[in-house]
């Protein structure tokens, strides 16, 4: 889906994001489902994930399951 088809839709990014433009956003949607994109290309696509596919994946960054690929 094209993330410029998400109208009134809130992104947000981490506060840990630099100051670059290079962060990933997410933003919550009607129904529950989150949208996730790339701030460089913020009329790009955007991937949509249901709610317990964005708590795995937060739980699994939390628990250092991904920090391999920023070591």
């Amino acid at each position: 889906m094209a993330a410029a088809e998400l109208d009134g839709v809130t992104w947000q990014k981490s506060r840990h994001s630099n100051s670059q433009g290079s962060c990933v956003e997410f933003a919550k949607l009607p129904g529950g489902a989150v949208a996730v994109r790339n701030s460089r290309f913020p009329d790009g696509p955007a991937l949509v994930y249901t709610p317990a596919e964005i708590e795995a994946l937060l739980l699994g960054v939390k628990d250092g399951e991904f920090d391999h690929l920023i070591a």
